[in-house]
């Protein structure tokens, strides 16, 4: 999955980044981006809140989602980002 959403973003012009565990430096890899996915049904409950402050500290929009699959993160990019 990491790699189809990759190339979903890519193809709406969006630069990704997919974790798909904590890591240890998380708060330092995710960077200050302009939108955060949040695939709710994935991720633990640390590290939703790991991301969650870090995207309040840079002003990132975030975009919480229960199913994870290409379609909802298409839909999202549809709404979010031009093609």
């Amino acid at each position: 999955m990491v790699c189809q959403y990759k190339k979903i973003c890519k193809e709406y012009k969006c630069k990704a980044k997919v974790f798909t565990q904590m890591a240890a430096n998380l708060k330092e890899q995710i960077g200050s981006p302009d939108l955060i996915v949040l695939f709710t049904n994935t991720v633990s409950h640390k590290m939703a809140r790991c991301v969650l402050s870090e995207a309040e500290k840079c002003n990132a929009d975030v975009v919480r989602c229960h199913t994870s699959s290409g379609n909802a993160l298409t839909e999202i990019l549809e709404e979010k980002c031009a093609r």
